[in-house]
């Protein structure tokens, strides 16, 4: 096994090497959990209560006996809270998209994504065995040159995008992209894991910001482990699609449900958020002023209204030479890099949250005010 050193010391020396940080004691600025719900008082009582009567684990896949009131209850919720006939949970984000893509398509058919997509669908989309082709970031008449070219070879298409991308927090468009799936008869399927809770009327997401009402060649996917501060995925369509999935979806069938207590206390935050108008509202205007006192200073930050905010260093070496500066003064602020992001596009990647204190970011903008490491200069 001495290749694996090998391996090891290839990615040191291309300053590439991942390593876990504990974040305890620390100031964490770059979590997705952008509206506070994971530490709300609300939310962690309802997982409490729901653990003394379940237990801590479901026991079980859906389709065997880990099927609870509370599993249903929050499909049902969810279907409400983005306006679309049914959902069906699954374990996580990657679990969802890890078996919905390779469900929708197969050998003879085709997908058209993004460039930017998730690493959850890029690895679905390889695993569906469906011709693959891939369009430029958001360049919508690209990807229509792709389809004019290529689609009446293949059976079925599915065109998938994020909703949200999560390294640079832009947003796709979604008129366009659903002209391109009417127009092709493609199925389109949206990713909205940074999308929901943050985007469109209380956080409703992509269909709600652009004042789109649900149609049946519309997919959904979405998570419960960042603004809504839970664990899980699900993904919302119609009542025929969840049912397939159901029978279809391998990483749902043969997969041990989700605990009740996460189902049970991300209804909890779906209701927080749509009694507390004000959150999502508050959330782009803390975004907006991060990215004002950022700039100010002179950092490149992209910034699209999202919560997520890279602060754009492009050479690895800095990204972690500024990550590792921050983190010695207490501030989590991780640096990202290839494969995650293209080669020479390492970031920081800030996200905004409700959570934060004031005095915490003031001291965060203090520092990058301080003298930095000498590589920064």
């Amino acid at each position: 096994m001495d290749w694996i050193e090998e391996e090891l010391q290839k990615i040191q020396q291309q300053k590439l090497l991942r390593r876990r940080s504990l974040r305890e004691g620390l100031i964490d600025l770059c979590s997705n959990d952008y509206l506070g719900l994971r530490e709300h008082p609300e939310v962690k009582e309802e997982a409490i209560r729901v653990i003394k009567d379940y237990g801590v684990g479901s026991g079980a896949s859906a389709l065997v006996s880990g099927y609870t009131i509370h599993h249903k209850s929050l499909e049902d919720k969810l279907a409400d809270f983005k306006g679309v006939p049914a959902c069906v949970l699954f374990g996580s984000g990657y679990l969802a998209n890890l078996g919905t893509i390779p469900a929708l398509v197969s050998e003879g058919d085709m997908i058209l994504s993004d460039q930017l997509n998730h690493a959850s669908i890029i690895d679905a989309c390889r695993l569906s065995r469906a011709k693959v082709f891939v369009f430029p970031h958001l360049d919508y008449e690209k990807a229509e040159e792709i389809l004019k070219e290529n689609r009446k070879a293949y059976r079925r298409c599915l065109l998938i995008s994020d909703s949200v991308f999560s390294m640079d927090g832009d947003i796709a468009h979604l008129p366009t992209l659903l002209k391109l799936s009417q127009e092709y008869d493609c199925m389109l399927m949206l990713d909205e894991a940074h999308a929901t809770g943050t985007l469109g009327e209380k956080g409703k997401g992509i269909l709600y910001a652009f004042g789109i009402p649900w149609q049946e060649n519309i997919i959904l996917m979405g998570t419960l482990s960042k603004a809504l501060g839970s664990y899980g995925a699900f993904v919302c369509g119609s009542q025929r699609l969840v049912d397939y999935l159901v029978n279809r979806a391998r990483s749902l069938i043969f997969s041990t449900s989700l605990p009740p207590s996460l189902c049970a206390s991300a209804k909890k935050a779906l209701e927080i958020l749509e009694r507390e108008k004000w959150m999502v509202p508050t959330l782009k205007s803390v975004a907006e002023e991060i990215y004002r006192r950022l700039s100010e200073m002179g950092f490149f930050v992209k910034f699209y209204g999202t919560p997520i905010l890279p602060i754009m260093l492009y050479s690895e070496e800095k990204a972690l030479e500024l990550s590792k500066y921050l983190l010695e003064r207490s501030v989590f602020l991780q640096a990202i890099r290839y494969p995650t992001v293209p080669m020479g596009e390492a970031r920081l990647r800030l996200t905004a949250s409700l959570k934060y204190k004031k005095e915490d970011l003031e001291y965060f903008y203090t520092l990058l005010k301080s003298p930095p490491p000498p590589s920064l200069h």
